[in-house]
């Protein structure tokens, strides 16, 4: 399979997501882009692009911002999205519509050479919180828009706000030993929860007129198909999964009954809504 290149500490990501990391995403594609349509709306809405706007989704997995944001723009436009994973720009490949101007790039942000001052808006849909050196992806970043261009990114709060990865991996931890803990300069989901955190990293970059807006949203993790598919979900992607990676069969059938358990109180009709809380953070160059 064909990797990236990227910069040295990047090397652990770029691993997983051409690993079954990545791989797992881009089978659960569909479901995926279902369980984030809401992320989705309300990032595409804060980010207003333009008719005819150039634009760099960044992290863009299997392209359903990129498609999205290509529709904004039209045919005057274009849209990059740029990923590390390969199986999933794959599946991004094979989805995005005949005719839409859109692009798919298989690079570290980190360090790809963009053209200067060639796009207007840089987006991001949960793709930017795992550089291990976040300022200096972002500066790389940031040399890629004009001098009146903007950035728009959604990003996970701390973890206690978010039920949506909390409350079955809690289920699990009954039955498997915890995560190991993430410093809080490391790469993962939740690592631009801190306000100044995200602050400090995107002036160091050489952004202006930062905002960070909470936003906190419902997700179904059933898609509409029941608590079965729910458990299932968590068995698949997220921290619940990683937690029981290479358990034995025993152990995973036990943490499915936790699991279920814990999820039965959020039950509504089919689905299974479990609050989720994002950051939209925008910028100025």
């Amino acid at each position: 399979m064909e990797l990236p290149s990227g910069h040295d500490q990047n090397a652990d990501q770029i691993a997983y997501w051409n690993g079954p990391g990545g791989q797992h995403w881009a089978d659960r594609q569909q479901t995926q882009d279902i369980v984030l349509a809401p992320v989705s709306q309300v990032l595409i809405d804060r980010a207003k692009a333009k008719a005819g706007e150039r634009i760099v989704d960044i992290g863009c997995g299997c392209g359903a911002t990129t498609v999205a944001f290509a529709q904004k723009v039209g045919s005057a436009g274009q849209v990059t999205g740029i990923d590390i994973s390969g199986p999933m720009l794959t599946r991004a490949r094979q989805l995005a519509p005949a005719g839409l101007p859109v692009d798919f790039v298989l690079a570290d942000a980190t360090v790809y050479p963009f053209i200067p001052q060639s796009f207007d808006l840089l987006a991001s849909r949960f793709g930017v919180m795992f550089f291990a050196q976040p300022a200096l992806s972002f500066a790389n970043m940031r040399n890629a828009l004009r001098p009146s261009g903007r950035l728009a990114f959604a990003c996970w709060r701390e973890p206690r706000e978010n039920p949506f990865f909390m409350a079955p991996l809690q289920a699990v931890y009954k039955h498997v030993p915890k995560l190991p803990q993430l410093g809080p300069e490391d790469p993962g989901p939740f690592s631009f929860a801190s306000e100044a955190r995200v602050n400090r990293i995107l002036r160091e970059a050489g952004f202006t007129g930062i905002a960070m807006e909470p936003y906190d949203l419902s997700l179904d993790i059933a898609v509409g198909r029941g608590l079965d598919a729910a458990v299932e979900a968590t068995l698949e992607i997220g921290p619940a999964a990683r937690a029981l990676f290479e358990q034995p069969p025993d152990v995973r059938a036990a943490a499915m009954v936790s699991i279920r358990e814990a999820l039965a109180p959020f039950v509504s009709g089919q689905s299974v809504p479990l609050k989720a809380s994002i950051w939209i953070v925008t910028a100025n160059v």
